[in-house]
């Protein structure tokens, strides 16, 4: 009887073992850089925003034990392909030049790009508006690539963070910046936006600014690829998705 009782004692903590290797942590990697109001530290140093949110949710929905893993946005993609993370979910859009490199799931919000400039400055989101002006752009994203096509008459000057570009802004040292509609809209309803105003969208170019924003995996990782777009379309079908998006926006970024 002890001999049985020793064994299934075992044969227990096997299975237990091997519970605990399927509940293996995903590390979903997110900018170490602030970006609000999709993610950004709060006074505790824990990170939050509409996309913690929606990264929780999804993980909650696929049935995936996600940890949240900064890392510096100009290196996010090698930590991917480097196995330090297993999957980004920062805003990155689906871009052709990314899809060389990296997979993605369906997207979980589109916005377009804007041009922002002081309100006192008559400026129109068109290359010949732009035209010998000073132009603030975040290194390593979309709007860089789509700058240097279309903005090739004005000065670009690029900056870490998107948030060094607005401080520019404000302090007058750069005349315009181009970036997401939604982030950019946080900046101008702020104090320190308040000098400036959204100019318009940027004319679309799909190539370049993507297909809306979606999670990056590691090219072949079909497994958490199909997990992740369960989450997603689980979230957007029971309405998740919109609940998270009412305590942030006043309309839909889907």
């Amino acid at each position: 009887m002890k001999i049985k009782a020793f064994l299934t004692a075992v044969s227990a903590a096997a299975m237990l073992a091997a519970g605990g290797a399927a509940a293996e942590q995903v590390k979903i990697g997110i900018a170490a850089e602030p970006y609000p109001p999709f993610a950004s530290p709060d006074s505790a140093g824990n990170w939050v925003g509409w996309e913690i949110e929606v990264i929780e949710a999804v993980c909650a929905a696929a049935e995936l034990d996600c940890v949240i893993t900064p890392v510096a946005w100009d290196g996010i993609i090698p930590s991917l392909t480097g196995q330090q993370i297993d999957a980004i979910m920062a805003s990155m859009s689906i871009t052709e030049e990314r899809l060389k490199t990296i997979d993605f799931s369906d997207a979980y919000y589109n916005t377009p790009a804007v041009i922002v400039a002081d309100k006192s400055i008559d400026i129109e989101p068109t290359p010949e508006s732009l035209a010998g002006k000073i132009i603030g752009i975040q290194a390593s994203t979309i709007h860089q690539a789509y700058a240097q096509e279309y903005f090739k008459d004005a000065e670009l000057k690029v900056y870490q963070t998107q948030d060094e570009a607005n401080q520019d802004l404000f302090a007058g040292r750069i005349d315009a910046t181009q970036a997401d509609s939604i982030a950019m809209a946080d900046f101008v309803n702020s104090d320190n936006g308040s000098c400036c105003e959204i100019k318009g969208a940027v004319a679309d170019d799909p190539a370049i600014l993507g297909r809306g924003v979606g999670a990056g995996v590691r090219k072949g990782d079909t497994e958490l690829l199909e997990a992740l777009n369960k989450g997603i379309a689980a979230i957007l079908a029971d309405g998740t998705h919109e609940k998270i998006t009412e305590g942030y926006f006043t309309t839909s970024i889907y």
